[in-house]
């Protein structure tokens, strides 16, 4: 089947290449060219595992393609997936403006008979305005429909957890739309789970809407069990055995971020509040979080007289291991609180280092110092005090001693229980975490 995907980010980029791993036909459409070269020699755009080697896979296949001609590629196809970006506005409202964009063109473009699907996250009601406007600026004599089909892959695992989705969501408005969505999606071998456009585009936004809640409370309680004297990791434990709660998502740490969850958690707020109701549980979750991303600086400030001229190392710059993303990563609002305090930053992360230095160069950033390098070790030698913010392979695999060896003061704030407290506390170290 012939697939066009509008844009290559997480969302498209992934999809057109799994479409295309599944022996569909497919074309990414993007505006960069430099982006297109780029991957039309084999090189991802993002960092996510296995996708590079899928995307030269396919590329040598000729059944994965790359254009900016919008035009050529929407002209006959037989599906257009949307996997666009729907950023967050000001007021947690998401920004539709590349939808719209994207729905023009392909109006003005088709020329056969083609079902639009709408990837990318939007509000209940987006698909019925989508299908509306295409219709508006139609040119030729065809029939188009649109159709739901919201992604749910989690950035570092993107590409398995497409090809090995516990269940795809459908929503379409005709039985013509199910059995092509059908259709493509046979190869995958999926369940498939097909109900209406709105409720396609509700499950969305409520699962994960209520993952960040499950995180949420998970940090919510480890700040009591700090308090109370319990063990966080101890009681999520027992949690996990219980099926009605499940083992996942249980892990206390600094809050969550990516480009999925802090977005959904406020366009669903805002969602809810415009149609006069208040997701009480939501805007706790979003709340919670907020805080919980700052907590071991806070922490720290109230142990440290100043942060002015200390040597600190930063241990994990992304959001979660596996990718790069930096998007609302509790590194970044750490960071910027110490060079604002006029600490000396050094930082180390393996794959979001460049990311982080489009934010915060090399240098002197107001009354501190922005550093980056090669090894953990180098972030840690002579350090007054370390904060671990991502927990990569090559940080929790630093044995609790090297902290005492390397640094000047051995004082560890860790946002991702990398370590056990007594382990480190054997090591001499004073160590502080999440819940424990």
């Amino acid at each position: 089947m012939k697939i066009v995907v509008a844009g290559t980010g997480y969302v498209g980029l992934v999809a057109g290449v799994c479409f295309a791993e599944a022996g569909h036909d497919v074309t990414c459409v993007d505006v960069d060219e430099k982006k297109v070269e780029l991957m039309e020699s084999g090189v991802s755009p993002i960092f996510e595992e296995g996708l590079e080697e899928l995307m030269q896979k396919n590329n040598a296949s000729g059944r994965l393609h790359y254009t900016v001609d919008y035009k050529k590629a929407y002209k006959d196809a037989d599906a257009i997936f949307i996997g666009v970006g729907t950023p967050e506005q000001p007021d947690g409202s998401a920004d539709l403006s590349y939808i719209a964009t994207v729905s023009r063109q392909i109006a003005e473009s088709v020329e056969k008979d083609c079902l639009v699907v709408v990837k990318s996250t939007v509000p209940v009601g987006t698909n019925d305005k989508v299908e509306q406007f295409i219709k508006d600026f139609l040119i030729h004599d065809v029939k188009i429909e649109v159709a739901s089909n919201p992604e749910f892959l989690a950035q570092g695992s993107a590409v398995h957890d497409t090809l090995h989705a516990a269940r795809i969501i459908i929503g379409t408005e005709s039985r013509d739309a199910e059995d092509l969505l059908m259709k493509i999606y046979e190869p995958f071998g999926l369940p498939v789970v097909s109900v209406s456009r709105r409720s396609a585009e509700m499950i969305k936004y409520a699962s994960n809407d209520f993952l960040a809640l499950k995180i949420s409370y998970m940090n919510d309680i480890a700040n009591l069990c700090e308090l109370v004297g319990a063990d966080i990791e101890d009681v999520a434990k027992g949690m996990s055995y219980d099926a009605r709660i499940g083992a996942n998502f249980l892990k206390a740490g600094i809050g969550y971020g990516g480009s999925c969850f802090p977005k959904d958690t406020k366009a669903l707020k805002f969602l809810a509040e415009k149609a006069g109701y208040h997701l009480e549980t939501v805007e706790a979750a979003v709340a919670v979080n907020a805080r919980q991303k700052t907590r071991l600086f806070r922490k720290a400030s109230d142990r440290m007289i100043t942060f002015q001229g200390l040597k600190v190392a930063v241990l994990g710059l992304a959001f979660k291991p596996g990718t790069d993303d930096l998007r609302e990563a509790p590194s970044v609002d750490n960071v910027e609180l110490l060079l604002a305090g006029g600490a000396d930053v050094y930082a180390y992360d393996p794959v979001a280092e460049d990311n982080f230095r489009k934010k915060y160069p090399e240098g002197n950033i107001g009354k501190g110092t922005m550093a980056y390098v090669e090894s953990p070790e180098k972030a840690l030698e002579g350090a007054n005090i370390c904060f671990i913010f991502t927990e990569w392979k090559e940080i929790r695999e630093i044995p609790a001693r090297r902290y005492k060896e390397l640094m000047k003061i051995p004082l560890v704030y860790d946002g991702r229980n990398v370590y056990g407290v007594e382990e480190m506390r054997k090591a001499g170290i004073e160590y502080y975490s999440i819940g424990r």
